[in-house]
């Protein structure tokens, strides 16, 4: 596939890694001649330097030709245009925003990027994605990463196994034989900083982080099967007042979880804001870095701090401080992936990377065949895929058993007509099945053709 991406910051530059290491022909144009040759030095894409909005940048770019164009720079107003100009004299088909502003994404200006006024077809709002990130490990203690497919019917969590894990040391298959009636599937296991996807003889060790598809109302039964009994956080803290935590707190306020919040604002300007934008949220004016504003905002008796600022620096010290200050559990924001490697050895409980969440949205959008949603992780090494199978697939009408499906990919659910079926060796997948499976990177080209449209649909 051609795409161009506009913006060749940490969202655009991990797009365009992706996406060239996948054989796809990308172009990436940035106004900063350092961002674009770093792009140049150190990944197989075409960089430009120019304004992603420009006509004659976009041409050079090979946008009378693209299928696709991303827009990721640091202006939702440049973002906006860049993909005018891409439908108005190229009529790239697919076009993708970021958009930050939350004023852009009220409901009553949903209109505005249809395709007889802004046509966007897809806008990305990180701000948004990140917090409903946030929001989902607040509800699930337990989980490192959880991700919500079939219209919110399968759930996909990354467990990791402790000491005291009650199945380690156990074949799979023996976890079947003794829980017959548990709706989840382990699909893949991180070990060692080696990702692979478990097999029916697989054993669980302590320190392995499991990644579990399961049927929705079985998410906490499984939870426990792990060790994992944590209880829902009611004291939470949040670092930082900007979008991301206005949003968690707006809609933490609105949900049936009645839990006692304080956010941490450095400027005093936004502090002000956000207090007036909450109900019933304690806002405190001072710097997260800051023992005496931590403790008054009595980070020593909660259940979670969620450090959220837009600095790694804070977030990542932030969180440490109050780990030490007698905060039960900690979440962090961390952008940059040079951070990532070593949270869980500052007592970091989990972790939030915007860029993977981005590409993630992105990928879905990517993705050939009858793709309905994609979720990235290992930092890119696998994905948890939905996919829609059609008559002509060749999944369709034989037993799994009977199936020669790739072998890094493990189906973990099948949802039919609102019923969330757990597979099997005799399972068979019908027409219009959505099936959710966890396939290593390696078999994303493979996963694509089983879903592909053939010409005999038509």
């Amino acid at each position: 596939m051609r795409v161009i991406i506009c913006g060749a910051g940490q969202v655009g530059y991990g797009i365009a890694e992706r996406l060239a290491a996948e054989d796809n022909d990308v172009s990436v144009i940035d106004t900063s001649a350092a961002l674009i040759q770093r792009v140049r030095d150190t990944l197989d894409v075409r960089g430009f330097v120019g304004h992603g909005g420009h006509p004659d940048v976009l041409a050079a770019a090979g946008a009378d030709e693209a299928e696709m164009i991303i827009a990721v720079t640091l202006y939702d107003e440049v973002n906006m245009i860049a993909c005018q100009v891409a439908h108005s004299l190229f009529d790239v088909p697919t076009k993708i925003a970021r958009i930050r502003a939350q004023s852009y994404l009220q409901d009553q200006y949903r209109d505005m990027f249809s395709r007889d006024n802004l046509p966007i077809d897809v806008i990305i709002s990180p701000e948004r994605e990140v917090g409903e990130v946030v929001l989902k490990r607040i509800a699930l203690p337990g989980a490192t990463d959880v991700v919500q497919f079939a219209d919110d019917n399968v759930t996909m969590m990354a467990i990791e196994c402790r000491e005291d894990c009650p199945v380690i040391n156990t074949p799979l298959s023996q976890l079947s034989e003794l829980f017959p009636d548990l709706g989840a599937t382990v699909t893949g296991v991180w070990r060692n900083d080696k990702l692979f996807i478990a097999k029916s003889s697989d054993q669980l060790f302590a320190g392995d982080l499991v990644y579990v598809i399961s049927v929705k109302g079985q998410v906490r039964r499984t939870l426990a099967l792990f060790g994992h009994q944590e209880t829902q956080a009611r004291r939470i803290v949040f670092a930082g007042g900007g979008n991301i935590g206005l949003y968690a707190a707006s809609r933490l306020e609105k949900s049936a979880i009645k839990a006692n919040l304080k956010i941490i604002e450095a400027n005093r300007t936004r502090a002000v804001d956000v207090a007036d934008q909450l109900l019933r949220t304690i806002v405190l004016h001072g710097s997260a870095l800051d023992q005496q504003i931590l403790r008054e905002a009595d980070v020593q008796d909660a259940d979670l701090m969620v450090a959220l600022t837009n600095d790694d620096q804070v977030n990542v010290l932030s969180s440490v401080m109050a780990k030490r200050l007698g905060c039960k559990s900690t979440m962090t924001l961390i952008n940059d992936l040079s951070y990532q490697n070593f949270t869980a050895a500052l007592g970091i409980d989990a972790q939030i990377n915007p860029r993977a969440v981005t590409i993630s949205r992105v990928l879905q959008h990517m993705r050939r065949g009858r793709i309905r949603q994609v979720h990235s992780v290992q930092k890119g090494q696998a994905e948890v895929i939905e996919a829609q199978a059609l008559e002509t697939s060749p999944l369709v009408g034989k037993p799994l058993r009977d199936q020669d499906l790739p072998e890094d990919v493990r189906i973990g659910a099948i949802y039919r007509d609102g019923v969330v079926i757990k597979p099997d060796g005799d399972t068979i997948v019908k027409a219009n099945d959505r099936v959710v499976m966890f396939a290593k990177t390696t078999a994303v080209k493979s996963v694509e053709q089983l879903f592909r449209v053939s010409l005999e649909f038509f």
